[in-house]
């Protein structure tokens, strides 16, 4: 048994300890706004937050989320309002939108560390964060909008 919490609430899950944390989100809590992609921790499709610092949910096992506070692409925002997901729609970032919940993961983390951030911290910050669609041009200016409204807003 695991007890966290995510997106603000309380759970137990009843998972073996190695179980990575991406299938429990997914089967044991049914929120599928995180995606798998590799399994390896290379494409970022998985990205979440632990205690607010963005992790690949795909090979970290769910006992290490034990006591802490776990936030999905659901719990950013209770109405999808999020700085990031407001600028996502105005720059139209998706084509497909497969890695999308992981690309705005990451980039709520990179925004909370830089909220200021350059082309070089943005580039940085979202490395390995893959889209087959190559949107990279959308989402960094989806970022640097995000940015320029989510001054003294938390990221």
């Amino acid at each position: 048994m695991v007890n966290f919490h995510i997106n603000g609430r309380a759970v137990t899950v009843k998972a073996a300890a190695d179980s990575p944390l991406l299938w429990v989100i997914r089967d044991e809590l049914g929120l599928t706004g995180t995606k798998f992609g590799c399994g390896i921790a290379q494409c970022g499709a998985c990205t979440v937050h632990i205690d607010g610092h963005a992790v690949r949910s795909c090979v970290t096992p769910v006992s290490l989320v034990q006591g802490r506070a776990v936030t999905t692409i659901e719990g950013l925002d209770p109405h999808n309002a999020h700085p990031l997901q407001k600028a996502w729609i105005e720059a139209q970032v998706p084509q497909c939108g497969y890695c999308q919940s992981g690309q705005i993961m990451q980039a709520a983390s990179l925004l909370k560390d830089h909220p200021h951030p350059t082309d070089a911290d943005i580039e940085a910050g979202m490395n390995g964060n893959l889209c087959r669609c190559m949107a990279y041009v959308r989402i960094r200016k989806a970022i640097k909008l995000a940015a320029g409204e989510s001054v003294g807003a938390k990221a």
